[in-house]
């Protein structure tokens, strides 16, 4: 007998502490609804007018750059990266990929050799079509790269960041690597953006 009732009390000491944190976290779900929500709840009001006073966003402190009048061709901007060894498919995409009107940053990651990366480099300044035009730049500080992982995330970024602070002029980016190569001419592929 005082194993059923060992059974009973062991399923009731349970059963308070289950009701308790259901009750708990059903309460703070309607709590962060009626927060969230555009009801006139007085910490809502709080928060609102506190932002209305000094706005936080990076957005405000960014200058405007110009931008393609709507029924114009777009201008892309490319990021072409490669790795150990992807020094020469590099130049050729990015000969394949190369218009006037858009923006090229090319990188090749610490994995390659400082000779490969002294190449592209020489390869970008000596071009004397790149070189009139400067729309091809060069990220000289090389990053190590793990493809798939969150450096090639920063990688991007960073190439991005680089081509909105010294050619401003785009509205499309692609971030490509050595060994993609188009299968649209670029006088092609411009026109495609502008159907989205």
């Amino acid at each position: 007998m005082e194993t059923n009732n060992n059974k009973q009390h062991k399923k009731k000491k349970w059963f308070a502490p289950l009701i308790f944190s259901l009750l708990l976290t059903t309460f703070l779900i309607l709590l962060s609804i009626f927060i969230s929500s555009d009801s006139s709840s007085l910490l809502y009001l709080s928060r609102s007018t506190t932002t209305k006073n000094s706005p936080h966003f990076v957005e405000s402190k960014l200058r405007i750059s110009s931008t393609s009048p709507i029924n114009s061709v777009p201008r892309i901007a490319y990021l072409i990266s490669g790795s150990v060894g992807d020094g020469e498919s590099l130049k050729r995409t990015l000969k394949a990929l190369y218009h006037p009107r858009n923006q090229y940053a090319v990188h090749l990651d610490l994995e390659a050799s400082p000779q490969e990366r002294l190449d592209l480099a020489n390869f970008v300044r000596n071009e004397p079509l790149f070189a009139e035009l400067g729309n091809v730049r060069m990220i000289v500080k090389a990053n190590l790269v793990t493809y798939r992982g969150p450096t090639m995330v920063t990688n991007t970024l960073h190439a991005a960041a680089l081509l909105f602070k010294q050619a401003g002029n785009w509205d499309w980016f692609i971030n490509l690597s050595a060994s993609d190569y188009p299968l649209l001419t670029q006088d092609g592929l411009c026109h495609v953006p502008s159907f989205l």
